[in-house]
């Protein structure tokens, strides 16, 4: 419980700071909150510890933004792979 209180205080201090973010640190930041949201499923599930580095980069590499078009004011976030193998991309809007 109290790792889940630690990641919930963290994320919202995150989500306030990154109003004042510049691209790189959010891409950053993407990539650390993926990372926790990783180890906190790890953590859950209460996996080995070859299984919770697994966990942890992919959660990383899952939180990563990899392109932004400032035109459309998208983003594409890696969202892991599909059931062939190929990579797949989520696209949202960007954060401000």
């Amino acid at each position: 419980m109290y790792k889940l209180i630690t990641a919930a205080v963290l994320a919202g201090a995150m989500t306030v700071a990154g109003c004042q973010m510049t691209d790189q640190e959010r891409l950053i930041a993407g990539g650390v909150v993926g990372a926790g949201a990783g180890l906190l499923t790890a953590s859950a599930f209460r996996a080995n510890t070859n299984w919770t580095i697994v966990s942890t980069l992919a959660g990383a590499a899952i939180g990563t933004m990899v392109a932004r078009n400032a035109q459309t004011g998208e983003c594409a976030y890696y969202a892991g792979t599909d059931a062939q193998g190929r990579d797949r991309y989520e696209v949202r809007r960007c954060p401000r």
